[in-house]
């Protein structure tokens, strides 16, 4: 009952949140100098057609009846129509989306397994000089940030020595029959494995830039936590029954300190598929990012209100299942 409470609440806290959200974007954005309706009409418009234009998205209504016209549409489905493509946002914006979601999961994946590899060798080394040299690499991996990471990749990787590709999703040569805008997914699905390579060779500079200073973090969280974890009575009994050093760091101590970083982990997520903006820009990915930065360039409102609302939702919704996740493994909070 405690935990179907809790669930309520932050449903409900989500709400606001997401409320609170589509308030601030869809006034502010309003604010900012311009006309959206100039910039997409040719420079000979005439009066009329400005006019025309103007009451087709709204906008000769007042701020706080154009936002409750919005919100209406939004709890049905509608979140307008783009400026620029005269195309449905959210077509657009889950049309983009599994690009940027592949992205984020791939660097993830990239930055558990760093991090992971970092903390489990430095708490095995500890007190030696392989884990301040671990220390000193996670300091350098936390002060370059993802789009310096990615500008020295496609420096290194793409020009002097040019192995993976940096720009695009894939190869548009190649026979692609996908179904959905899963590539990544789809390709396996279909055991379309040459798609999968080139699919991989596109993601795999921007991902691996977003996923170094995210493992650096990880590294540093789960080392610390592994570290208190083996100074407990059930880690030193384990010792005395002769288990071995990895056994011990795995077995024992690792499913204890794990806990921590997870939170860490789903949160680091929400900040993850934000970053992907710049890292989009730079690798010219097809992704909601690259499409975000466009539609701010082109003061495409509406689109700009689809994509800032399905990044929150995305926040939240992370958020709210890492929390839930991490009650359920923690015996603690679940009998609370």
């Amino acid at each position: 009952m405690q935990l179907v409470r809790s669930i309520l609440f932050r449903l409900a806290s989500t709400a606001v949140t997401l409320f609170g959200v589509a308030v601030i974007v869809f006034f502010v954005i309003r604010v900012v100098p311009g006309n959206p309706i100039a910039m997409m009409l040719p420079p000979g418009a005439t009066e009329e057609d400005i006019a025309r234009l103007t009451a087709l998205y709204g906008f000769d209504k007042s701020i706080p009846h154009q936002f409750v016209i919005w919100v209406g549409g939004v709890l049905q489905g509608d979140f307008g129509t783009s400026i620029t493509a005269r195309q449905p946002v959210l077509d657009l914006v889950l049309g983009r989306l599994p690009a940027t979601l592949e992205l984020s999961i791939m660097a993830l994946v990239i930055a558990v397994i760093l991090g992971g590899a970092a903390a489990l060798t430095g708490t095995r080394e500890r007190g030696t000089k392989v884990e301040a040299g671990i220390d000193v690499a996670n300091g350098m991996a936390l002060s370059i940030p993802d789009f310096l990471w990615a500008l020295v990749f496609i420096l290194l990787f793409g020009v002097a020595w040019p192995i993976f590709h940096i720009s695009g999703r894939i190869t548009p040569s190649l026979d692609l029959p996908f179904v959905t805008n899963f590539y990544l997914f789809e390709s396996v699905f279909r055991l379309r494995f040459d798609l999968w390579a080139d699919i991989v060779s596109h993601m795999f500079m921007p991902a691996l830039a977003l996923a170094i200073p995210l493992a650096a973090i990880i590294g540093q969280l789960l080392k610390q936590s592994l570290k208190e974890t083996m100074h407990l009575d059930y880690v030193t009994l384990a010792r005395t029954k002769g288990f071995g050093e990895n056994r011990v760091i795995l077995r024992e101590a690792l499913p204890n300190a794990v806990l921590p970083t997870l939170t860490l982990v789903g949160v680091q997520f929400t900040f993850l598929i934000g970053g992907t903006v710049i890292i989009e820009r730079l690798f010219s990915y097809e992704g909601l990012g690259n499409m975000a930065i466009d539609a701010v360039i082109n003061r495409d409102l509406p689109l700009i209100q689809g994509i800032v609302i399905l990044f929150a939702v995305i926040f939240t919704a992370v958020n709210l299942v890492v929390d839930l996740t991490y009650a359920l493994l923690n015996p603690r909070l679940r009998h609370a």
